[in-house]
């Protein structure tokens, strides 16, 4: 987990201030955010079931209005775990740049 070490490469600052991160001592997950949308969340894999990613999906929802995100077609997991946060399928499915890999789109009910 070599997160400073990861940032110092990061030339554009701005993006720093897109990522949030999860760190209580350790550093346990972390989240970007573009717009409105939840473009990368990670929790490592030893601090699963823990309740970080619903920690970070739910600031993302309630701090910046994240409305939508893309997870892997076969990641069955990942779409359960989203759609227990409000998102939901909505039929857009596409190539994963550079894989063989589809990727679908979920979004948050606004109504």
């Amino acid at each position: 987990m070599k997160v400073v070490k990861v940032a110092n490469e990061f030339k554009d600052s701005e993006l720093l201030n897109k990522v949030w991160v999860y760190d209580d001592g350790i550093v346990k997950g972390l989240m970007h955010l573009e717009g409105k949308e939840i473009s990368e969340l990670y929790v490592y894999y030893f601090f699963w079931k823990q309740g970080i990613g619903a920690q970070l999906i739910e600031f993302a929802k309630e701090k910046y209005d994240s409305r939508f995100l893309w997870t892997l077609e076969k990641n069955k997991e990942a779409i359960h775990f989203y759609e227990t946060h409000g998102f939901n399928l909505n039929g857009k499915r596409q190539l994963e740049e550079g894989t063989p890999e589809y990727i679908v789109m979920l979004e948050r009910d606004m109504k």
